[in-house]
C-alpha cells in the first residue's frame, strides 16, 4: 500500500484494531498483576484471546511498514507466552526490536502491543495496545540537531488505547514492558496531546478561580491545543536531556536507593528550571527563528503555570515529590515578591518571572556542584534545608530539628523513615484551592485532544 493510501486509513475504526482491543482488554480480565495467568482452567480461553490478538497484528502490519521487525517479534512472544503456559512474559525480542526514535517524522504512527504496566496509571503489567502517532515540527528537529540533542526523546500523541491508558499516564517508557531482563534502551515518548490537553484544562480553571489576569501570548497558548503541544514538546526535549547533563550527584535519581521523596522533586524541578532557563535564552536571541523565539517564550508560562497550578494540588500527600516541587516554586516567587495574593486575586509580575526563576535554578544546581564533595547524608540534609527556607515543614517533623534529632549514624532507611508522609503540608492558600481544584484535575484523567 502506498503511503498516501496509508495516511488515508482511518486506524481507530479499522476492524482489526477492534478486535485487537477486545482481545486485549479479554487478557486483562484474566491476567495477574505480574501479567502471568495462573488459573490452568483460563488457559484455554486465554489462548483463544491470543489467537485474535495475533491475527489482528498481522493484519495491521502492512499499514506500518516501519515496524515490520518489530511487528513479527511481536506476535512471536505473543506465541511464546501461550505455548509456554501464560507465566510471567517475557517480551524482550520485540521491544528490542521496537525503535520509534530511529524515524522522528511528523504523523509517523505505531501500533504498539506489550504487557506493560502505565506509570501514573497502573502497575499491573496487563496487555494494552496503544496506536500512537508522531509529532516532530519543523522548529523541534532544528532544535533537536543543533544545541538540544537528545536522539532517545519521542514526543507522541494518541489515536486510541486499551484500559491501561484511560489514567493520568503520558508516557509510554520501554523499561515498563514485561521482559526478563533490562537492555540498553534507545527512546521514550511522551503523550504531548495529553500533557496539553490537561495543563489547558486545569489552568484556564486555575486562573478563573484565583481571578489571575492573564498575558495574551498566555491567553494563545491555553486557547490553542496545537500550539500547547508544540511548546510541550519544546520543554520536554530539553528537560528529558537535563537528567544526565550539569553537575550531578553520582547517580540524581539515586536508583535503587532509599532516597528522602523529596530529593526526587528537586531532581525534576531541577530539570523543568533548566528548561525555563534555556528557554529564557532563546526567546531573547535574535539570531534564532521567530518560531523557536516564540514557542520559548511559551515554555515559561507553562512550566509556572503547570508546576504551581497542576502539581502542587495533584496526587495523594502520600510523599507526593513532585507535589512538593509544585510548592516550593509557588512559595519561591511569592517571597521574591513577584507572586501576589492581595483582596482575593492572584497577581504575577511576569517581566520580575523569569530573573527570579533562574535564580532558584541556581540554588539547586549549587546545591548539585557542591553534592560531590559531601557525604551522602550531608547531601540530604543541605537538600532538605534548601526546602525547608522556603516550604514550612509539619511541626512534627524529626527532619526540621536537624541532625541532632536523626539517626544520622544509622542506615539510610532509618533516616528516610524519620520522614512524614506529607513533610511539607499545603499553605492555607493551596488547601482553599486544592478544594475548588480537585473536580477539575480529576475531570481530565484518561483526557485526549
Amino acid at each position: 500500500m502506498a503511503n498516501t493510501e496509508i495516511d488515508r486509513v482511518d486506524f481507530v475504526t479499522h476492524p482489526a484494531w477492534l478486535q485487537l482491543k477486545s482481545a486485549a482488554s479479554a487478557l486483562q480480565e484474566l491476567q495477574a498483576q505480574d501479567g502471568s495467568i495462573a488459573e490452568a482452567g483460563s488457559h484455554a480461553l486465554a489462548a483463544r484471546h491470543v489467537d485474535a490478538l495475533r491475527e489482528s497484528i498481522a493484519e495491521l502490519a502492512p499499514l506500518f511498514p516501519h515496524d515490520a521487525t518489530y511487528l513479527d517479534a511481536c506476535t512471536d512472544d505473543f506465541r511464546a507466552w501461550a505455548e509456554g503456559g501464560f507465566a510471567v512474559p517475557d517480551f524482550l525480542s520485540s521491544i528490542l526490536a521496537f525503535d520509534p526514535a530511529s524515524l522522528r517524522l511528523n504523523g509517523v504512527r505505531h501500533l504498539v502491543v506489550f504487557p506493560m504496566y502505565t506509570q501514573n496509571g497502573s502497575r499491573n503489567r496487563f496487555v494494552e495496545a496503544v496506536l500512537v502517532e508522531v509529532m516532530w515540527p519543523d522548529f523541534i528537529a532544528e532544535l533537536e540537531s543543533t544545541s538540544y540533542s537528545n536522539k532517545l526523546f519521542l514526543p507522541i500523541r494518541f489515536l486510541d488505547f486499551t484500559a491501561g491508558y484511560d489514567t493520568n499516564s503520558a508516557v509510554l517508557f520501554p523499561e515498563s514492558v514485561a521482559m526478563s531482563q533490562i537492555p540498553a534502551f534507545t527512546w521514550g515518548a511522551i503523550f504531548q496531546d495529553r500533557e496539553a490537553a490537561r495543563f489547558r484544562t486545569v489552568v484556564n480553571a486555575a486562573a478563573d478561580i484565583t481571578s489571575l489576569q492573564l498575558p495574551a501570548d498566555a491567553l494563545e497558548l491555553l486557547r490553542d491545543q496545537k500550539l500547547a503541544e508544540e511548546t510541550f514538546i519544546m520543554w520536554d526535549l530539553i528537560h528529558d536531556r537535563t537528567h544526565m547533563r550539569g553537575d550531578l550527584p553520582f547517580d540524581p535519581f539515586m536508583i535503587k536507593q532509599r532516597m528522602p521523596f523529596f530529593l526526587y522533586g528537586l531532581e525534576e524541578l531541577r530539570c523543568d528550571l533548566t528548561a525555563f532557563r534555556e528557554c529564557v535564552k532563546l526567546s531573547r536571541d535574535e539570531s534564532a527563528s521567530p518560531s523557536i523565539r516564540h514557542h520559548a517564550s511559551l515554555v515559561l508560562y507553562a512550566v509556572v503555570f503547570d508546576r504551581i497550578f497542576r502539581f502542587a494540588i495533584t496526587g495523594t500527600r502520600v510523599r507526593n515529590y513532585d507535589a512538593v516541587a509544585g510548592q516550593l516554586l509557588f512559595a519561591w516567587l511569592h517571597q521574591h515578591d513577584v507572586l501576589h495574593w492581595t483582596d482575593n486575586k492572584l497577581s504575577i509580575d511576569w517581566p520580575l518571572v523569569p530573573d527570579v526563576v533562574v535564580q532558584l535554578s541556581d540554588a539547586i544546581d549549587e546545591l548539585y556542584w557542591r553534592s560531590i564533595d559531601r557525604p551522602k547524608v550531608s547531601h540530604w540534609l543541605a537538600a532538605y534545608q534548601l526546602v525547608a527556607n522556603t516550604l514550612t515543614p509539619h511541626p512534627a517533623s524529626v527532619w526540621a530539628k536537624g541532625p541532632d534529632a536523626l539517626p544520622v549514624s544509622g542506615t539510610a532507611g532509618e533516616m528516610t523513615d524519620q520522614l512524614l508522609d506529607d513533610e511539607f503540608p499545603l499553605s492555607m492558600f493551596y488547601e482553599a484551592l486544592h478544594k475548588k481544584m480537585s473536580p477539575v484535575i480529576e475531570s481530565t484523567v484518561g483526557i485526549r485532544a
